[in-house]
């Protein structure tokens, strides 16, 4: 039986794996700020086969706490096989460029809060000397875009933290995995001008990042176009990116 801890568990992304995990019979913690959507979330899990799923409300900026929601898991969980975090918000960028506290604010959200966790959490998976590590940074971390620089240095600080943190780990027979998926039809991104043909369904990256975390891969692209296409934008010459409005 799999024993699995998810940060941000009311996420759609979240959920959704949550959903695949259960029906393997695993052993669930859902972590969330919203009380409610985590007891629905719960009780459809346990519907869907998981052997058992428990809740603990956490805001994820409240680091103090974060500790405690550890040692609730360890008690509940005994070992943690998987470890998922997937908290997050996506800024408004054009208000964070007007208001520095609400620039701190997203940064703190989608960057110290996170780094914080896998902090945590690593040192306890290198403990444990087995593991899988996972978090949900994006493919905006790649590189900075004038329509959303703040959030997408929120992520390549998270996904830069992953790439020091991963050999660590390594040594301690623990993998991590940094997911980075484009864009997904969400209650988080609702009503913005995507492409609609770039757009996945919640359900098929899901089944991508449970794939990807089995096969402990380092760094997951969601889906797995994005790779290339991230790989064209990298190699944009400055002069010409600059010039962009994207």
């Amino acid at each position: 039986m799999t024993r699995i801890l998810l940060v941000g568990a009311s996420s759609a992304i979240a959920a959704a794996c949550a959903r695949r995990w259960a029906a393997d019979g695993a052993q669930l913690m859902l972590v969330g700020r919203d009380a409610d959507k985590l007891e629905a979330i719960a009780r459809d899990l346990t519907v869907r086969g998981a052997a058992s799923v428990s809740t603990f409300v956490l805001d994820a900026l409240d680091t103090p706490r974060h500790a405690e929601m550890l040692a609730a898991a360890v008690h509940t969980l005994g070992t943690i096989d998987i470890a998922l975090i997937a908290h997050g918000t996506l800024p408004n960028q054009q208000a964070c460029q007007l208001d520095v506290s609400q620039t701190l604010r997203e940064l703190a959200s989608n960057a110290t809060s996170v780094i914080a966790l896998l902090t945590l959490l690593a040192t306890h998976l290198e403990g444990q000397q087995h593991g899988s590590l996972a978090v949900i940074t994006s493919v905006a971390g790649d590189r900075g875009r004038p329509s959303n620089y703040v959030y997408g240095s929120a992520k390549a600080a998270v996904s830069t933290f992953c790439e020091g943190l991963r050999p660590r780990l390594f040594k301690a027979g623990v993998s991590l995995t940094d997911i980075r998926p484009g864009f997904v039809n969400t209650p988080m991104t609702a009503g913005l001008p995507l492409p609609a043909m770039l757009v996945a369904e919640p359900d098929t990256v899901a089944t991508r990042i449970v794939h990807g975390i089995a096969r402990k891969r380092d760094v997951l692209y969601v889906p797995a176009f994005w790779a290339i296409i991230l790989l064209i934008v990298r190699l944009l010459p400055r002069p010409l990116f600059k010039r962009l409005s994207c």
